[in-house]
């Protein structure tokens, strides 16, 4: 067990895909599916690979060399991809798919820019994941009210938009919003239902940290195959630093801390895992 593609795992459905931003969050999430037993998806986003200067190959080394050393299949995900530079990136670094955002842009242009990104994904090798619908909250945004006109994805228009780009995977807006830090979002699920008889590929929830337990078995067990966690772990993170420097003012050594926090991060994935798992 080792580095897998991503559709391989995928196809088993129930799958968490959890946000690497540090070397620890690779770590952590590999601890932390060891842990529950579970395959899962080491995801780098292009806001991520912002943080780290514009530079992919240094983190994505990083999160390769946790997949080969884990003992549970793990795969490399490069997600919320705008830019065509980074994507054109993503072979050569071990990623096994790509999620390619085109979701701001309207439905035509949508269309028109993820059938290119996939031709050159597929050419390559790459598995293919994109969005239609809102799923608010991206880049410190505001929160997309889950009920506003045009923000949940039509299950007609769903389907016509995977046929015409020739996509793996298609994340929906069905009532979740990335970034949330409460989790208390109530998902449509007689949406996801619809939704997973009118399209021909497996579903992906985004902003899953803002979904209670009994939420996400519903959404599994409902037909959503990719669960995308991020800002839980954040969360997990920060909360364990604080604590840590909160009683103790004389440490100077980051890896105190940042043991705590890659401790707290790997029980969150646990967590997840056995959540998914579940359904």
């Amino acid at each position: 067990m080792a580095l897998v593609p991503t559709g391989e795992i995928v196809a088993h459905g129930r799958v968490g895909a959890f946000n690497v931003i540090t070397v620890e969050h690779a770590e952590a999430i590999a601890a932390g599916a060891e842990a529950a037993g579970r395959p899962v998806i080491l995801q780098i986003s292009e806001n991520a690979v912002r943080f780290h200067g514009g530079h992919l190959a240094p983190i994505a080394a990083a999160a390769r060399a946790v997949a080969e050393a884990s003992t549970v299949d793990v795969a490399l995900h490069l997600d919320h991809v705008v830019s065509p530079a980074l994507l054109r990136q993503a072979p050569e670094h071990g990623f096994g798919s790509v999620m390619v955002d085109a979701s701001r842009l309207p439905y035509a242009r949508n269309v028109e820019t993820t059938r290119a990104a996939a031709e050159f994904a597929h050419a390559h090798g790459l598995w293919v994941e994109a969005e239609l619908g809102t799923v608010g909250g991206k880049d410190g945004e505001p929160p997309v009210d889950p009920h506003a006109p045009g923000a949940r994805t039509d299950p007609t228009e769903a389907a016509a938009y995977v046929k015409e780009t020739g996509v793996d995977a298609l994340a929906v807006a069905v009532g979740s919003s990335h970034a949330m830090t409460t989790r208390d979002a109530a998902l449509d699920h007689a949406l996801i239902a619809a939704l997973r008889a009118a399209v021909p590929v497996p579903l992906v929830l985004h902003g899953s940290s803002g979904v209670p337990d009994d939420e996400l078995r519903r959404a599994v067990a409902g037909g959503i195959a990719k669960v995308n966690i991020g800002t839980a772990l954040n969360i997990a993170f920060t909360g364990a630093v604080r604590d840590f420097l909160a009683g103790d003012a004389t440490t100077v050594d980051p890896r105190k801390y940042l043991a705590r926090a890659r401790d707290a991060m790997a029980a969150t994935v646990t967590h997840f895992c056995r959540v998914l798992a579940s359904a």
